[in-house]
């Protein structure tokens, strides 16, 4: 008796049409889950399909196909996650839905699909996505497997950056600022661990924590970290300079989930010894030393010429 043929699933792509549609049917919002298996169900997916995993075993197939075609939603601007695992049509989104009554034809859906990968997640884009009468054609450039794998994991990413901050946005002040120490000593600051304090609370004079860059103490770096939804001003980065100033420190590092404003920027470059981080960069860093990431080693194999050297 032969054994059952293991069912197809469709592209990432075919998932974006029926995630719009059951958004668009309940503009409170899903959280994911729920949409992932709306999905799975307007594609007829079976149970053997559902179960199918990545050949990295980490997550299930339709699972991860729904994650991407939501990423290409909101890169369009059409969707949101405005907490963690919520996932919800923006305004831009809902028009598009009104435009787009029937189905989306395959220019359309190739064109949310491909045509906004380089669009930063930081914000909705205002505009609605292309029709199909006035955008053209995707035409993907012919690129060498090693080029194809280098943009894959490009995308991969910024699609990780991204997630980031959707979740940093949803910690407790007290897990940020241990989390920036987490990072700050995985990126090689202080001996061990034990060498970075957290000191955050009411009465912290502005400092969040304090870096030991010696055994002694002798050389300290004072942090201050703030989980903001909005943008950082002068105010703030002057009122931790005089933080600094209170404890006659040299250095400091400002860490924030969002960003600086032109007048905050310029300073920070004003003084000495007072560094900026926005969120984009903090999500990069935590990719980079793994902190809050899981990374797994892909091995690409070589003809090892020397070996057939005689």
């Amino acid at each position: 008796m032969s054994a059952s043929p293991i069912p197809t699933i469709p592209t990432y792509d075919r998932f974006i049409e029926p995630l719009l549609r059951l958004l668009a049917s309940r503009p409170e919002g899903v959280p994911a889950r729920e949409a992932h298996e709306a999905a799975a169900d307007a594609l007829g997916l079976d149970a053997l399909a559902r179960q199918q995993l990545l050949s990295s075993g980490a997550q299930l197939i339709y699972k991860n196909r729904a994650g991407w075609a939501h990423d290409r939603l909101k890169r369009a601007g059409l969707s949101d996650s405005p907490r963690r695992g919520w996932w919800q049509l923006t305004e831009a989104g809902r028009r598009f839905v009104a435009e787009h009554a029937g189905p989306l034809s395959a220019e359309q859906v190739a064109t949310l699909a491909m045509s906004h990968i380089d669009t930063r997640l930081l914000r909705p884009v205002a505009a609605d996505a292309g029709e199909a009468g006035d955008s053209e054609a995707v035409v993907q450039p012919v690129a060498s497997p090693e080029e194809r794998l280098g943009l894959a994991l490009e995308e991969i990413r910024r699609a990780v950056v991204a997630e980031l901050l959707d979740t940093l946005a949803t910690v407790t002040p007290a897990f940020f600022e241990t989390l920036v120490l987490d990072l700050l000593h995985r990126m090689g600051y202080g001996a061990n661990r034990a060498d970075l304090q957290r000191v955050g609370g009411s009465g912290d004079a502005g400092i969040d924590g304090i870096i030991s860059l010696d055994r002694l103490g002798l050389e300290k770096v004072y942090v201050q970290a703030k989980r903001w939804q909005g943008t950082v001003g002068r105010p703030e980065i002057q009122a931790f300079y005089g933080a600094l100033a209170g404890q006659r420190a040299k250095k400091g590092v400002f860490i924030t989930t969002s960003g600086y404003t032109a007048q905050a920027l310029q300073f920070a470059q004003s003084v000495e010894g007072i560094v900026l981080v926005d969120g984009v960069r903090l999500a990069g860093l935590m990719v980079d030393h793994e902190v809050g990431v899981t990374a797994r080693v892909l091995k690409v194999p070589k003809v090892d010429v020397d070996y057939f050297e005689e």
